[in-house]
């Protein structure tokens, strides 16, 4: 009589358990609309030109698809030290670089080892154009011409122009290559009259204090503070390397695809149009 009654006790027990473990658990409490996932930070890895416009952009995303509580933090530097952070590991879910270089390289050597090793990431995708322009506070280029360019750049032995590192920063690159094509970048850099900043952010102070005589930036960034035409000129593209900006997905967030798609579309172009970018198709 005993035997029977231990059984059933067994037997419910194993039933209760089984119908603990198989109870579906309440879905997360979202209240967007396109069912993006919001429990996860996006973590975006951003070249430091995008300072002025990226948080525009993500404001915009979040408006236009109902995304008040998303969390997105984003990390501004050289794009070749956010190329390392990544390599080494940095969690980041989306790298937005300056130029084609370096998301290429992380798709080809799969980000290699450490704790970003075993992420999947996309290929690479273009989302920006950048413009190159010659900023100065101290000297007016009221009326300037590319024809007076060596004058410009050469008057004084104490005049002093900056750049970004071009080994870390594209539009440091362009800014090198666009002096080469002027037979100007030698004469300067032995006259050690060139300021490498490292990069695009630290190049803009240094000409918007006035610490150098003038600067190469990223035409957004003057677009950003409304320099007067007087204390820029904007290079013709042509007359530089393009600074066609890449990024990539790193790991499978959808709120990062998400992101990332909104870059192309006609709002998100807008965006880099209005802050002095090149739209892309």
């Amino acid at each position: 009589m005993i035997k029977p009654l231990i059984v059933s006790s067994a037997c419910l027990a194993l039933m209760l358990t089984a119908c603990t473990k198989e109870s579906p658990t309440e879905p997360a409490v979202s209240d967007n609309n396109n069912g993006t996932e919001q429990t996860h930070t996006l973590r975006i890895a951003a070249a430091a030109n995008l300072s002025d416009v990226l948080p525009k952009i993500i404001a915009g995303y979040k408006a236009d698809n109902n995304l008040p509580a998303q969390d997105i933090e984003v990390t501004y530097a050289s794009s070749g030290k956010l190329y390392a952070q990544i390599t080494s590991g940095a969690p980041y879910d989306i790298f937005l670089a300056a130029n084609q270089e370096f998301p290429a390289k992380l798709v080809k050597e799969k980000l290699g080892n450490g704790a970003s090793g075993n992420k999947t990431i996309s290929q690479p995708f273009t989302y920006t154009k950048g413009q190159l322009a010659i900023y100065s506070v101290s000297h007016s280029l009221d009326g300037f011409t590319p024809a007076a360019l060596n004058t410009l750049l050469t008057t004084g032995s104490n005049t002093k122009i900056t750049l970004a590192n071009p080994s870390l920063a594209p539009y440091g690159e362009s800014a090198k290559s666009y002096l080469q094509a002027q037979n100007l970048y030698d004469t300067l850099t032995a006259q050690k009259r060139i300021i490498q900043a490292e990069n695009i952010g630290q190049a803009f102070q240094y000409a918007h204090t006035g610490s150098v005589d003038y600067g190469f930036v990223a035409q957004s960034q003057l677009t950003a503070i409304k320099a007067t035409p007087d204390q820029f000129y904007t290079l013709a593209p042509e007359s530089y390397p393009p600074i066609l900006q890449d990024g990539v997905v790193i790991g499978d967030a959808s709120v990062a695809t998400d992101f990332s798609n909104y870059l192309r579309t006609p709002a998100g172009q807008q965006y880099f149009s209005d802050a002095g970018y090149l739209a892309v198709d």
